[in-house]
């Protein structure tokens, strides 16, 4: 009962940090784009695991691997 209450905690938090992630990419790409800077990161499944797996820290890697990709 206990390792079935800990996986469901973790699917839960997964969710939460995935969808917060994928909100929080929107709303810094439209951000990005109103000040004319062209480093948005697409929302696809690959950046929905990494935030949804890393939190805030993954999605703040993710813009920072398209910044070096562009220079």
């Amino acid at each position: 009962i206990g390792a079935f209450r800990k996986q469901k905690e973790w699917i839960i938090n997964f969710v939460l940090r995935a969808v917060t992630g994928t909100v929080a990419a929107f709303f810094i790409n439209a951000f990005f784009v109103s000040k004319g800077v062209l480093i948005a990161i697409g929302i696809n499944p690959i950046t929905v695991i990494t935030s949804g797996i890393l939190g805030f820290p993954g999605l703040i890697m993710l813009y920072g691997i398209n910044l070096y990709k562009i220079l």
